[in-house]
């Protein structure tokens, strides 16, 4: 270390707010880093040469290559790599986009968050552009009619699926009416607009039972969480072995429209323009054959949905034998 004249502790806490934002991610300029501290360009390179020093040194003893480097495109040093894992600009865009796509949430819930995955996540010379680049959808955003704040029964029912404790419900249906449950909560999805609780019903007369493998015939019950009013973690738990365990991948398959049901499995003709969109919309669907007729398409789905979607396709879609 270069013996120096000033306060030490100044020095100390100097090194450690610099070295606190390079690990963040920031890059640091010399003149503006001077005039942050009030002293001079000498005293600010004295401190870049330490810290390079440093890191260096704990690269060495802890095997994690990391370098304090200066980039002379844009005379700044940067830690590289940054000891938090940023995003990229491209990364940080995509996912601010598909968050204002989804509409999941109320601007109260959706812009905080925002906010804090581009302050947090991109590195601080990007974020004035991905920030003006989501401004104008930001200010056109709409939010969905039911105006309820999501993100702590969110994670309250998430805690209870963690915990395989049942939840009791105050739940409204499309139709008004209103009914008390007390569910196995099993997991939370997200489908078009909306977060919905996957559960079983604990009613000894009630005839649900969960579908955790193929070929099962009912299959469990689903809750918009919006439509939830009010939400009780009780203290009385379930046991779901290890071989019966719901599968969320395999479910999401074959629940593409949200609809409870036995599993239903069709065959349909397909002449419409976009293949492609049937496959991506229907995870099971397979092409069975091509002909002059149009693409013979199997496909696997819980509940009534998928032939309510179907039929909304006209005459691009016909029913097989």
């Amino acid at each position: 270390m270069v013996k120096r004249k000033e306060n030490l502790q100044f020095v100390k806490n100097r090194l450690l707010s610099m070295y606190a934002r390079l690990a963040e991610g920031h890059t640091l300029y010399k003149q503006e880093e001077a005039v942050r501290f009030n002293c001079s360009l000498r005293s600010i390179q004295r401190d870049f040469d330490d810290l390079r020093a440093f890191i260096a040194n704990q690269s060495e003893q802890n095997g994690i290559t990391q370098q304090l480097l200066y980039d002379r495109k844009i005379n700044g040093y940067k830690l590289v790599p940054p000891a938090r894992s940023l995003l990229s600009n491209e990364e940080a865009f995509a996912a601010t986009k598909i968050l204002l796509e989804s509409r999941a949430l109320m601007k109260a819930e959706m812009f905080p968050m925002l906010d804090k995955m581009v302050s947090c996540c991109v590195p601080y010379e990007n974020q004035r552009h991905i920030n003006e680049l989501i401004a104008n959808e930001k200010f056109h955003y709409t939010e969905l009619h039911h105006g309820e704040l999501l993100l702590e029964r969110l994670w309250q029912i998430s805690q209870a699926i963690r915990a395989h404790k049942e939840v009791q419900i105050t739940y409204y249906r499309q139709n008004g009416s209103k009914v008390n449950r007390l569910i196995k909560p099993l997991s939370i999805m997200f489908s078009e607009f909306y977060f919905y609780l996957i559960g079983i019903i604990d009613d000894a007369e009630s005839k649900t039972k969960i579908t955790y493998k193929d070929g099962c015939e009912e299959l469990p019950t689903m809750y918009r969480i919006d439509r939830i009013k009010t939400c009780k973690v009780t203290d009385k738990r379930f046991k779901v072995p290890y071989e019966n365990r719901f599968e969320e991948g395999v479910f999401r398959k074959r629940v593409q429209f949200m609809y409870s049901g036995k599993l239903h499995k069709l065959k349909f003709w397909f002449r419409g323009p976009s293949l492609e969109a049937i496959l991506d919309r229907i995870p099971t669907a397979e092409v069975l054959e091509h002909t002059e007729k149009g693409f013979l398409i199997s496909a696997e789905a819980y509940g009534e949905g998928i032939e309510m979607w179907l039929k909304s396709q006209g005459d691009n879609v016909e029913m097989a034998d």
